[in-house]
């Protein structure tokens, strides 16, 4: 049974997150990967710690499933060879800053006349043109920038970042988005074509419904802790022991929950009857719940909710979801080599996913790739290698 990116061939340049996610998922649903380095390595190999023996336990849960290759770019030779490698491949990524191929005579125009079907997909911080094209960022910059930190945080509180980097996810997401549109494009006309992502336009996609609130409203929002404007009560709540997540989506629901909680009245109460009324009474409606959910444990709580299809969840650490039994059926934590990775989102009925390797060392695969791809003898690449020109461990 074949996979569903089996005959795709990407050139990743990408380091730190965004890129290295996005060929992270091509790799695990079939597509050869090959990570080029510069002799130094991908800056995310020394994140840490956590190590696992030299390399950052984070480098390798994000690079699994890639073959490493090592050249010198700034040596002709090496861009020379990058070239020649490009010929043989459907995709290019890369999330330098903007204008840093086109120095390197790596850029889209010379590299489209070369290879017509070449699909080049860049990401960057803000795109590429604008006023802010050439300003450095990271995933804490553009959740600044974007807007996204000045929703995040308790109310009258400190804003905070989100716990993981989803700016450069969700760049990494759409840069797959892309990447998969262009190959389905290039089908129907032959031809390759440049792909622009920025993390600034993820975000603000990835924010629609925030945005269509303040765009309606024209509010300024600020943060609501773990609330949400637009559903009441939808938030986390203190119990005797631990905290609980309830979502409240309907009126349904909301009368569900009601009777959960033993306060069936609130459930025609005016003040309370309508989500749109729950929302103009936050503040009272959230005090008397408070108070009611302190009452009895988060196990009590969730399992009456459940049952009675009031969605909610405890809030849970790392270790409470790895050992979590539908964790282990939708092979979220598989082993890879000698260590543990998360596993792919999403399940094709008919196509085989699953994360093939480790993560490489620097240049593991240099001396394979140049064989299989390029033909080259072994006397060539010992003068390569002897020339400084590729690495290989």
């Amino acid at each position: 049974m074949l996979s569903s990116l089996h005959d795709v061939r990407v050139l990743d340049f990408s380091h730190a997150l965004a890129g290295p996610y996005c060929t992270l998922l091509l790799a695990g649903y079939g597509a050869d990967v090959y990570k080029l380095e510069s002799p130094t390595g991908d800056m995310g190999r020394g994140w840490g710690p956590p190590f696992t023996g030299s390399e950052a336990s984070y480098f390798l849960g994000i690079n699994a499933g890639k073959r490493g290759i090592c050249i010198d770019l700034k040596k002709p030779r090496g861009r020379e060879l990058c070239l020649q490698l490009i010929d043989k491949v459907d995709v290019l990524i890369e999330n330098f800053r903007v204008g840093t191929m086109d120095r390197l005579g790596l850029g889209f125009d010379l590299l489209h006349k070369r290879n017509p079907k070449l699909i080049y997909c860049s990401i960057s911080g803000y795109g590429q043109d604008g006023p802010s094209r050439d300003e450095s960022a990271m995933d804490l910059i553009l959740q600044a920038a974007s807007g996204l930190i000045s929703i995040t945080g308790v109310k009258n509180g400190e804003t905070v970042r989100c716990g993981h980097s989803v700016a450069d996810v969700t760049a990494g997401m759409f840069a797959m988005i892309g990447i998969l549109m262009a190959l389905r494009t290039r089908d129907q006309t032959g031809l390759g074509q440049f792909i622009d992502v920025s993390m600034f336009d993820s975000m603000i996609s990835a924010m629609s419904s925030n945005y269509s609130n303040y765009l309606g409203s024209g509010q300024v929002p600020g943060p609501l802790g773990t609330g949400f404007a637009s559903v009441v009560p939808y938030r986390t709540f203190g119990t005797q022991d631990r905290d609980i997540a309830i979502a409240v989506g309907s009126e349904k629901i909301w009368r569900e929950f009601c009777l959960v909680i033993g306060r069936p009245d609130l459930a025609g109460h005016p003040s309370f009857a309508t989500n749109a009324a729950r929302i103009e009474n936050r503040d009272t409606l959230e005090a008397l719940l408070v108070d009611i959910l302190r009452a009895d444990t988060a196990s009590n709580w969730t399992a009456r909710l459940l049952a009675s299809g009031v969605p909610c969840s405890l809030v849970r650490t790392f270790e409470e979801v790895r050992n979590d039994p539908q964790s282990a059926v939708r092979h979220m934590f598989p082993k890879v080599g000698e260590g543990t990775i998360t596993g792919l989102p999403i399940k094709m009925a008919s196509s085989p996913e699953a994360p093939r390797s480790s993560a490489p060392r620097l240049g593991e695969h240099t001396r394979q790739t140049l064989m299989d791809l390029l033909g080259y003898e072994e006397h060539l690449i010992e003068e390569l290698l002897k020339d400084g020109i590729v690495r290989e461990e």
